[in-house]
């Protein structure tokens, strides 16, 4: 799980790439042209490389139609693993300001304060 965890990071490094996510993440499920004629940065080709990265890191899935391939955010394995990471690390992050900020000498004052009046 940790090399899906991996690959994932290394594919949302790129701009473009997350910039791809959220518009699947939008639209629920788009095909490669409709990606390209939301994303000005890059081309079509350009579009479907990083798809292949997103892809191969397990974020999107791919659905084929005839000739046209659909790709829609996959919730599942690496997205959740870094969901969860993300959120884990966020929250003690959070849980330990929340402890500094209690223990501080101006917090002290005003726990004091309330107790006297």
């Amino acid at each position: 799980m940790a090399r899906e965890a991996d690959l994932a990071f290394d594919a949302l490094a790129d701009p473009v790439r997350r910039q791809i996510l959220s518009v699947l993440a939008e639209t629920r499920e788009c095909s490669v042209g409709d990606l390209a004629d939301r994303i000005d940065s890059v081309g079509r080709t350009s579009v479907s490389s990083h798809l292949r990265v997103l892809r191969a890191a397990g974020l999107v899935n791919e659905r084929r139609e005839g000739r046209f391939r659909y790709y829609s955010v996959d919730a599942s394995g690496a997205a959740r693993e870094v969901i969860t990471l993300l959120q884990s690390m966020f929250q003690h992050s959070l849980s330990r300001t929340k402890e500094a900020a209690a223990t501080t000498p101006a917090a002290a004052r005003r726990s004091r304060g309330s107790k006297a009046g």
